[in-house]
C-alpha cells in the first residue's frame, strides 16, 4: 500500500504548492517534489494520504486534564479552552486543538495548537483535489526522540534558518529558535561528546557547520515528512475528526470521481454505459411483451362475453358481467345457484353434527346464518372438511354459524 505524505503550505493553500513524498514502505521515497493540489500523485485505491503540519504553524502547550474530562468527549474542547485561555494570545474559538495520544486525566499532557481557519482551508483544498487526508500529523512532536537524547534539526533558507529542538528539557518539548539564537544555547555549543545530534537541510548545511564548528548530518524535507508520518499523532480531532465511515465515504467518492474522469477508465465507462443501455432496452421490450399478452387475454375474454351474450353491448368488466349473465340464465331456467337458500340448507343439514340444532335461521341472499349453534374448534374443522367437498365453508361469528359458497370451489 502506497502512502502519499503532503506537507501543508504556510501560506494561502489555494495559491501554494504542496511538497509531497510518495512511499511504499513508509521509510524510503519513491518520488518527492512540489506540485499544486490538482497535480498531486495518486497513492492508489488502498493508499493513505497523510498531511503534515509544518513546525512553524504549531505551538505546544502543557496542560493537566481534570478528572472525568476524557469521559465526555463532547465537552473536551471546552475543557481545553478553559485550561489554555490564559496561555494563548489569540481567541481560542479561532484555534484548533489536538490532544496528545494516550493522555490521562490527572497527568500532564501536550496540546497542539494552530490556526483553525488555515488548517481547515488546507485540508479542504486537498479534498477538493481528490486527495483527502486520512491523518494529519505534526512535523515535529514532543516526547522522547529516536536517539533518546535531545536532537536538533536546522531547516529553512540561509536568510531565514531556524533550529528545531526536540526532546528538549525534562518535558521533552519542541522548541523552535532562529539559528543565530540557537547558536548561543549551551546545547548547541561546538564540540563535546555530549553535544546533541544535529541534522540540517542541504540549503543550510554549510551555514550550520560554520556556525557550530562541527559537521552535521544531511536530512531532507522528504525524510523529515516520512518520519513525521510514522508518528502516532493525529491532529484531526474534534470538528476535524474523520471517522471510519467518513473515511470510507471519502474513498468511495474519490474512486467514483476517478472512474468518471480518468482516461484509463474510458473503456470501462463505455462498457458500463453499453451494458446499462442493453439492460434498459431489454426491460422495456419485456414490459412491452407483457402488455401485449395482457391486452390479448383481455380481448379474448371480451370476445367470449360478446359472442356468448350478444345482448351485452358495452364491456366494462368482462368476468363480472359474464357471472351476472349466467345468474340471469339460471333464474330464467329455474335452476338453483350454490348461493341460493335451498342448496345452502341442504349443505348445512348434511354437515352439521346431529347434536347441534339452530334456534334461528337467517338468509342474507348469499349466505346462511344459523344462530344458537356453538361448535368446538374440532367440530368446526370437521364440518368444514365435509362442506369443502360441495364447495361450501363455515365460519363462527359471535354465537352464530355462517355458511356460504366458496368463490373458487
Amino acid at each position: 500500500m502506497s502512502t502519499l505524505v503532503i506537507t501543508l503550505p504556510l501560506g494561502t493553500p489555494a495559491a501554494a504548492d504542496y511538497s509531497y513524498t510518495l512511499t511504499a514502505d513508509g521509510h524510503n521515497a519513491i518520488r518527492h517534489a512540489s506540485a499544486s493540489a490538482d497535480l498531486l500523485p495518486d497513492p492508489g485505491r488502498a493508499g493513505e494520504v497523510v498531511a503534515v503540519v509544518p513546525v512553524r504553524a504549531l505551538s505546544w502547550q502543557r496542560v493537566t486534564l481534570p478528572q472525568g474530562a476524557l469521559a465526555q468527549q463532547a465537552r473536551l474542547r471546552a475543557v481545553l479552552e478553559g485550561l489554555l485561555e490564559e496561555q494563548l494570545l489569540d481567541d481560542p474559538a479561532q484555534l484548533h486543538f489536538a490532544l496528545q495520544p494516550g493522555a490521562h486525566a490527572g497527568s500532564p499532557a501536550w496540546v497542539a495548537v494552530c490556526d483553525r481557519a488555515w488548517l481547515r482551508a488546507a485540508l479542504q483544498a486537498l479534498e477538493a483535489a481528490g486527495r483527502p487526508a486520512d491523518r494529519v500529523v505534526p512535523e515535529f512532536a514532543p516526547g522522547p526522540t529516536a536517539s533518546g537524547v535531545e536532537e536538533c534539526d536546522v531547516l529553512g533558507q540561509p536568510e531565514d534558518a531556524c533550529a528545531v529542538l526536540t526532546g528538549h528539557g525534562a518535558a521533552q518539548a519542541v522548541v523552535v529558535l532562529p539559528l543565530a539564537v540557537a547558536r548561543t544555547q549551551q546545547a548547541l555549543a561546538p564540540g563535546g561528546e555530549d553535544a546533541p545530534p544535529v541534522r540540517a537541510e542541504p540549503a543550510v548545511a554549510a551555514l550550520t557547520e560554520r556556525l557550530l564548528g562541527r559537521p552535521v548530518q544531511l536530512h531532507t524535507a522528504s525524510q523529515r515528512a516520512l518520519a513525521a508520518a510514522r508518528g502516532d499523532w493525529d491532529l484531526a480531532q474534534f470538528d476535524l475528526a474523520s471517522s471510519g465511515r467518513t473515511r470510507l465515504l471519502r474513498r468511495l467518492g474519490t474512486a467514483a470521481s476517478a472512474f468518471a474522469r480518468a482516461p484509463q477508465w474510458r473503456a470501462a465507462r463505455w462498457g458500463l454505459g453499453l451494458a446499462m443501455a442493453v439492460q434498459i432496452i431489454g426491460l422495456n421490450l419485456w414490459a412491452w411483451q407483457d402488455r401485449q399478452a395482457l391486452a390479448a387475454a383481455q380481448a379474448g375474454t371480451r370476445a367470449i362475453l360478446t359472442q356468448t351474450f350478444p345482448q351485452v353491448q358495452a364491456v366494462v368488466d368482462a368476468p363480472l358481467q359474464m357471472q351476472r349473465e349466467l345468474a340471469r340464465l339460471r333464474q330464467a331456467a329455474g335452476s338453483l345457484a350454490r348461493g341460493d337458500l335451498e342448496p345452502l340448507m341442504a349443505a348445512a343439514g348434511a354437515a352439521l353434527p346431529a347434536t347441534s340444532q339452530p334456534t334461528q335461521i337467517e338468509y342474507t341472499g348469499s349466505a346462511l346464518l344459523l344462530r344458537g349453534v356453538e361448535l368446538t374448534p374440532e367440530q368446526l374443522a370437521a364440518m368444514n372438511q365435509r362442506l369443502a367437498a360441495d364447495g361450501y365453508s363455515a365460519q363462527a361469528q359471535e354465537g352464530a354459524l355462517q355458511i356460504s359458497a366458496q368463490e373458487n370451489p
